[in-house]
């Protein structure tokens, strides 16, 4: 199968293309600056499109030719990304029904049940997957809440909220329950859903255990073999603690500021709905927490884009605010970042 990923340089989009090419796939990458495949591992291995948000005749051209779109772009830190991602996901259905595209997988958030209420982020993401689904071209939702590896925008989050505080705020709003999931398997239940046989609809991806947000810092300090007492913050605006953390974390503000405003819903699965359920291999048992945080940190001489290793680890190519990898010594984390801030010093973080 032909098929073309946009957001091939993004998180999930440069660890899903090498589980793809060995799934013996063409592999196309969508991206504003085709020469950028340069930096991957991947990138003589698959053809390219030049795909722009901003351009609409790029549509077009990146969907001629294709069976299928894996569709991993989002606009959460550019303004009213909310009606730019709906007029993407518009532009991008219409592109695929001229072209004959047979399947749209699209990579979506969790959606609470009560859709009344929804953040911009959540609701955007709503937006998107309705157009899909509408569409005539076959599409497959997945949904993901807190998807968990070294340089996710979710896990660091968690990862830079805990090693940065020495006490982990918590406001009340917040002791909702998530259900996050490794990189790993999000990267091999999308190639999974490529099937020769289309399973279409809206599926929910969460992993084994489900826990509230508090827990999950919690579980991240004691992996990384820290003491961080939680405390609770009775009455704290979401806008003002998105902002807060963004502060606190140093990445993008709109980008922190939508996820956190999510954490005010129950992030779960939806009960007989799961993406497992249909896509993953029974064989392959879905990644535990605790190892997925700890395959998360764990320093590695290779990039977690290449081919045949660990997704979870850490990419040079990741976005500069990535927290890189650390080899844990007690108490102790040894932190090395990656992408542009590789070239700085080492830097050592302590309980």
């Amino acid at each position: 199968m032909r098929v073309l990923v946009t957001g091939a340089t993004g998180y999930i989009g440069s660890r899903l293309v090498p589980t793809l090419i060995d799934a013996e796939h063409e592999v196309v990458a969508a991206m504003r600056d085709p020469e950028k495949k340069s930096s991957f591992a991947w990138g003589d291995q698959v053809d390219t499109a030049r795909f722009d948000l901003d351009d609409h005749d790029t549509f077009d051209t990146a969907t001629a030719g294709v069976d299928a779109v894996v569709y991993l772009v989002h606009s959460m830190d550019e303004g009213d990304f909310v009606r730019k991602d709906a007029e993407a996901a518009e532009r991008m259905a219409a592109a695929a029904e001229k072209n004959g595209v047979e399947r749209i997988v699209y990579v979506s958030g969790l959606i609470p049940d009560d859709s009344t209420e929804l953040s911009d982020h959540l609701r955007s993401r709503l937006q998107v997957e309705e157009t899909f689904l509408a569409s005539s071209v076959e599409a497959t939702v997945l949904r993901a809440a807190i998807i968990l590896g070294s340089g996710s925008t979710s896990f660091e989050l968690v990862r830079r909220m805990t090693e940065r505080l020495p006490v982990t705020p918590v406001p009340t709003w917040m002791n909702h329950k998530v259900q996050p999931i490794a990189v790993a398997d999000v990267v091999r239940i999308v190639a999974a859903s490529l099937r020769p046989d289309p399973i279409t609809g809206s599926f929910d991806i969460g992993g084994e255990e489900v826990l509230t947000y508090p827990e999950l810092l919690g579980t991240y300090a004691r992996v990384a073999g820290l003491r961080r007492p939680r405390i609770p913050v009775p009455f704290a605006p979401v806008s003002l603690v998105g902002r807060a953390v963004a502060a606190i974390t140093q990445m993008p503000q709109g980008t922190v500021t939508s996820l956190v405003e999510s954490l005010d819903h129950e992030m779960i699965v939806r009960r007989g709905n799961a993406a497992t359920e249909e896509f993953a291999d029974p064989s392959t048992p879905l990644i535990g927490l605790i190892e997925s945080l700890e395959r998360s940190i764990t320093d590695s001489a290779r990039s977690g884009t290449e081919a045949r290793v660990d997704p979870q680890k850490a990419a040079d190519t990741d976005p500069s605010w990535a927290g890189g990898v650390v080899t844990l010594q007690d108490t102790v984390i040894r932190h090395r970042p990656t992408g542009l801030m590789s070239r700085l010093a080492l830097g050592v973080v302590r309980s």
